[in-house]
């Protein structure tokens, strides 16, 4: 009889414990956290030590000092950028996603259209919004296409190449089997595109920011990117850094919100690549 105990006669192995949720908290969130108290250590430390006016960079004292002293004013402006995100947004993806089933469902439509899907990328968005606020004024339309065009091609382009990644033999098992091209539809080529639409959905809401603040730079009366020109143009740099933050911020939860959604729809495949 053997005097080793017996959890330990396992072919030579110890049995696998999976982390419990406070160390994958952890391993997930405290190296990047460590970094960014680095970045702002060091970054308190340069701004004092070289005595730099406030003007030209602001310390992370200095930030925070412009939260306190414009935070209504700062809350105020980003729910505006944020309209035109979440608007934008939207629009882009129901245009995207129904363009996308129409491109991969007929190859006419898809040579007619295909080509000006990729052409509405070549052309820089700085030039367009100067148009968009000569035909609709400094309301929030403006923006709210600025937003669209930006969100819209990576959408598009991720959902048409997962309509046609749909596995052949299935196609022909479901044909076989006699159904419907809606049938074929909804049971094959839709589910495999999900993954696809995801990922794009991840990389628009993320870039959606960005064009919400390139529309208000062009001509705007609100929002974080005509708080930041208003302020730049006062030298008050402190704010300016105050709503970079929040832009970051926003874009990080934005794109969590996106993922924490294909986790939710696509468990599945949250798993497999886990």
């Amino acid at each position: 009889m053997s005097g080793y105990p017996a959890t330990a006669r396992t072919n030579g192995t110890s049995p696998s414990r999976k982390p419990s949720r406070g160390g994958r908290f952890a391993a997930e969130w405290l190296p990047p956290l460590g970094l960014v108290a680095v970045v702002i250590a060091l970054w308190q430390g340069a701004t004092t030590a070289l005595q730099l006016p406030r003007w030209l960079l602001p310390s992370p004292i200095d930030i925070i000092g412009a939260f306190q002293t414009s935070g209504e004013l700062i809350a105020a402006h980003s729910w505006i950028t944020l309209q035109e995100v979440l608007i934008g947004f939207g629009l882009a993806f129901v245009v995207g996603v129904l363009l996308a089933i129409a491109i991969a469902h007929s190859r006419t439509l898809e040579r007619a259209i295909y080509p000006f899907v990729i052409a509405s990328q070549t052309v820089p968005v700085v030039a367009i919004a100067p148009l968009l606020l000569i035909w609709f004024g400094y309301e929030l339309l403006p923006k709210v296409i600025v937003v669209a065009l930006i969100c819209f091609f990576p959408i598009c382009v991720n959902m048409v190449d997962g309509l046609r990644s749909v596995d052949p033999d299935l196609v022909h098992l479901l044909r076989t089997l006699g159904s419907s091209q809606w049938q074929l539809f909804t049971k094959a080529q839709f589910p495999a595109s999900l993954p696809f639409l995801f990922s794009g959905t991840k990389v628009a809401i993320a870039v959606s920011v960005i064009g919400a603040v390139m529309g208000e730079w062009v001509g705007a009366s609100a929002g974080l990117g005509y708080f930041m020109v208003r302020s730049a143009s006062q030298f008050q740099t402190a704010r300016v850094f105050a709503a970079i933050v929040v832009l970051s911020l926003m874009g990080i939860a934005l794109f969590a919100l996106a993922s924490l959604a294909e986790r939710v729809f696509l468990p599945w495949y949250h798993d497999t690549r886990k």
